[in-house]
Formats: C-alpha cells, structure tokens, sequence
C-alpha cells in the first residue's frame, strides 16, 4: 500500500522520552493526533504504549513490503549483524541472506543490537555469495553493490529497479571482486568530511530507507 502523506508528517517515537522530546515529537505531528499522543505517553502502561507507538509509526504504510533484499558478504562484527536485522525490521525487507563467515543466529551478540528483530526479519545464511547473486539475477533481481567505484552513482540520483537485492560488504576488504563484476549497479553514498567511509551497518540504515522513500514515489506515481 503506498504512503498516504510524505514522509516528512511522521512522528518519531520512543518509549521513555524525556518531557522536551515529547513535545518535539507532539509539534511534528497533526493537532487531531496530538491529544491521543500525550495521553499514551503519560498514562499507559509500557506494553500499551509500544502498541501505540507502532500504530502512528506505520500509519500510512499498512500492508507495504519492500521488494528488496540484502547480501551481507563476510560482515566480520556480530553487532553489525545485528545492527542490520534491526534496520530490515523497520524498513520491511524481504529478506536477508548472510554469506561467508558472516554469523547468524542464535548469537547472543547479534541478540544485543537485533533486539528482537532476528525473530522477525526472513534470514538465510550460506557459505557462497555468488550462487544466491546468481540465483536472484536469474529470478529478475537487480543487483546493486553499496561500493566506490569509478562508475557507481550517488545513492540519492540513484533509480533503482525493483525487486532488488543490495550487497554490502566487509567491513575492511568491501565486496568480493566476484560480486562487484556481477553487480548491475555501483552505488555510493556521499561523504562531505574528511572520511570517506561509513560503518556498514550506518551505511545500511541510509540506503534502505532511502529506498523506501522511492519504492513509497514509485507506488504512488502507479495510482
């Protein structure tokens, strides 16, 4: 289902907040909502609250599914791991594949940064990266490796084509050459500092939802 208002009409929850947050998040809302919004933060119970909270963070969004996937080709750091499940989470990635040496659950440090959501999110793990490259290809998966490289494209005049599976790479070495040849599309997130790289499970945030802000244009310029 595709968004019913921009993005820039949600509201950021989280349970606990401070008096100044809440009334940042109450300004960034619709004064109909705002009411609601305050009597759940301050009288209902935690578990209540969560219910509460998920309802206003997906409103707009009910029954949506992002068409993409993620590769994790050797991801080293367990908590990166788990960095990912909780992004994919929240963005409703169809699936992640976890390659190579990089773990999968049950890990208790993987449950450390997931915190729950490797119970939620569809996972695979296999030892080779390029028979599931090759097996997505084949089924009409674009494929996109998050890499610098002489001909990618920034991520943000990127136009993607759906479905799609994105690969992100060791946190030290990137992708495999291998991946790299068989990727339809280099893609590069821009950096305005003096680095000129991000932490992998950073860059996955920025990238899957940017992706979900153009999969939200692409179904509504289909209605």
């Amino acid at each position: 289902m595709p968004c019913s208002h921009p993005p820039t009409k949600r509201c950021k929850l989280d349970a606990g907040v401070n008096a100044d947050m809440q009334q940042w998040y109450v300004d960034s809302i619709p004064m109909d909502d705002q009411n609601v919004l305050l009597s759940t933060l301050e009288t209902q119970p935690r578990a209540e609250r969560v219910v509460r909270q998920q309802a206003l963070l997906s409103a707009g969004y009910e029954g949506l599914r992002l068409p993409v996937s993620v590769l994790l080709d050797n991801v080293r750091s367990m908590y990166n791991v788990g960095a990912f499940f909780r992004v994919a989470d929240g963005v409703g990635l169809e699936k992640l594949y976890l390659t190579g040496i990089t773990a999968h659950p049950p890990k208790g440090a993987i449950a450390k940064t997931a915190l729950g959501a490797e119970n939620v999110v569809a996972w695979e793990h296999d030892w080779e990266a390029i028979h599931i490259v090759e097996k997505l290809h084949s089924n009409g998966f674009e494929i996109a490796a998050i890499e610098t490289s002489s001909h990618s494209v920034d991520l943000f005049e990127w136009q993607p084509k759906f479905p799609l599976c994105v690969l992100f790479g060791n946190e030290v070495d990137g992708l495999q050459p291998k991946l790299l040849e068989m990727a339809d599309t280099h893609v590069r997130i821009p950096m305005l500092g003096q680095k000129t790289s991000l932490n992998v499970a950073t860059a996955s945030g920025i990238v899957l939802y940017e992706l979900l802000r153009k999969y939200c244009m692409v179904t509504m310029g289909a209605k």
